[in-house]
């Protein structure tokens, strides 16, 4: 049995992780969610900054008996990255990350497609309105064929997300020469978030090799397909975790 701390992206809280922590907690493994400051269902403004968030992963690493395997999504994934620059762990998951050159390609793709919503988010210095309307957050989280109860679930249960950590999304590159963590990186074929080439470069720059999940979107874990991509994380982290074992 491993530990395994699940941190989740931009928009979502430890609720995107229900039914695939409730998976990996069937495979045998301690499964909890990092909740990150101002993702608990409020619909306040957020004004934090990625240190804020890595401070809140190690708060949630804290809280094991011994240390957990990391899996981020998206933003999460950035969050992971910069926690493991000054820290260790058994292995960690990267679930369509931020890449290590940034999110500056992102953010580019988007402005081309909807310009007018991109500049809506920077005049009010809030990211909410990239996912703000079920269409956006099916083109952003999804794919043209996820059913539409998924998009619509998931929807409800977005919130805004802070601009300061946007900013250090774009500008705050992690350092992959400072992590020697073994890991497991993991895209979407369809992802309109990351392309399968910068979740390729993120591999790539961790020494390994991606997967690429066919026909699914950003979001890997509530996505259709999801139970296989949760299976995979199992297996590996089954085997990665008694070679690891007793990293602190």
């Amino acid at each position: 049995m491993a530990a395994i701390l699940l941190v989740h992206g931009a928009w979502h809280g430890t609720w995107c992780w229900r039914d695939f922590a409730a998976r990996l907690t069937a495979a045998g493994h301690d499964v909890r969610c990092a909740e990150l400051r101002g993702h608990d269902g409020s619909r306040g403004r957020l004004w934090h900054r990625i240190r804020g968030y890595v401070e809140d992963v190690g708060t949630a690493v804290n809280g094991f008996g011994t240390p957990p395997v990391l899996v981020g999504h998206s933003m999460g994934g950035l969050v992971v990255q910069k926690y493991l620059e000054r820290h260790r762990a058994p292995a960690a998951v990267l679930m369509c990350s931020v890449p290590p050159a940034g999110a500056l390609g992102s953010t580019l793709r988007f402005l081309r497609r909807h310009p007018l919503v991109f500049a809506g988010a920077n005049a009010g210095l809030h990211l909410g309105p990239v996912v703000g309307t079920p269409a956006l957050a099916r083109e952003m989280l999804f794919t043209p064929d996820t059913p539409a109860e998924v998009v619509d679930d998931c929807f409800a249960q977005l919130r805004d997300e802070s601009y300061p950590a946007y900013l250090g999304m774009v500008v705050g590159r992690p350092h992959p020469a400072r992590v020697t963590t073994p890991m497991l990186v993991l895209g979407g074929e369809l992802d309109q978030v990351f392309s399968v080439d910068e979740v390729q470069a993120t591999a790539r720059a961790y020494r390994t090799e991606a997967e690429i999940f066919p026909g699914m979107g950003h979001d890997l874990m509530l996505d259709q397909g999801w139970p296989a991509v949760a299976d995979r994380i199992a297996a590996w982290v089954a085997r990665a975790q008694p070679t690891t074992s007793g990293v602190g």
